[in-house]
């Protein structure tokens, strides 16, 4: 059993107009990781080439058998005429673990019946009927792109709630595409930030944000040294705000005052670099 189900090494893929990479991405059994990224950043580039439905143009992409994965998209990619009954006739012959009752149970959660029709899903429940298809044939990775886009909260928190109990066991693992950052402070146990193509910063969740600070500072404060050292440096008539690596906190002078960031502010800051 390969420690990581979903790996990129090194992997490079050019477009004429974008080069994702060189980028490292590995995902361990047991373990959620957080992909964040804006549109166009290059998550589902990466995504694709570790599934192998791009060819990349240096380095290795690799995941486990495919009849152990499950890919959520933002809307399902299978005809829209067909119905849930339809999925199990079609798609189960490919998968020897495929469990009826299993299928039968999460169509229930749901919220889908039988005679359901793939466009007659709303969001919410063609998030749930992809989650449910990659369940009943017993997915050991979810690959998760913008899972939880356009959901409403209610909807959002149950689909992070099945997501926590498939996570109950120790083979599994979840890559988790998305720049809604707030599902990640919930799910995640690491994360990997994503930028033009290119991968920013990375590692377990709570480390990553424990070595950087918010701080928020006035004029005086940002001396010449500081100023460089200063990520998405944004500067106002009474001060100034930015993200500063935790080494750096004693340049910042004893009137700034420093937080750890959330996610989105650490994402926002990094991106814009220094």
């Amino acid at each position: 059993m390969p420690e990581h189900p979903f790996e990129l090494r090194g992997a490079v893929k050019r477009y004429r107009d974008f080069t994702l990479g060189p980028i490292d991405l590995a995902v361990p059994r047991g373990y959620v990781m957080g992909l964040i990224g804006a549109n166009g950043a290059g998550k589902t580039t990466a995504i694709k080439a570790a599934l192998g439905a791009i060819r990349i143009d240096e380095g290795e992409a690799a995941t486990i058998d495919k009849t152990r994965v499950g890919v959520v998209l933002d809307r399902p990619c299978w005809t829209p005429a067909w119905r849930a009954l339809d999925l199990e006739r079609l798609l189960s012959p490919f998968y020897p673990t495929w469990d009826r009752d299993r299928f039968a149970e999460l169509l229930g959660w749901a919220g889908v019946l039988p005679h359901t029709t793939i466009k007659e899903c709303s969001r919410g429940m063609a998030m749930k009927l992809q989650i449910a298809v990659a369940l009943a044939y017993d997915a050991e990775l979810l690959v998760l792109d913008e899972p939880t886009s356009g959901l409403d909260p209610l909807a959002r928190a149950d689909l992070l709630d099945r997501l926590a109990e498939f996570m109950t066991d120790e083979r599994h693992a979840i890559l988790f595409s998305t720049h809604y950052t707030a599902d990640l402070d919930r799910i995640a146990d690491l994360v990997t930030l994503l930028a033009d193509g290119a991968v920013i910063a990375s590692g377990p969740r709570d480390d990553l944000l424990e070595s950087w600070s918010l701080v928020r500072g006035t004029a005086s404060d940002l001396t010449a040294q500081l100023r460089p050292r200063v990520w998405g440096l944004r500067e106002h008539s009474v001060g100034w705000e930015g993200v500063v690596a935790a080494q750096d906190l004693a340049l910042c002078g004893p009137k700034a005052v420093a937080e750890t960031p959330s996610l989105e502010d650490l994402f926002v800051h990094l991106a814009k670099g220094k």
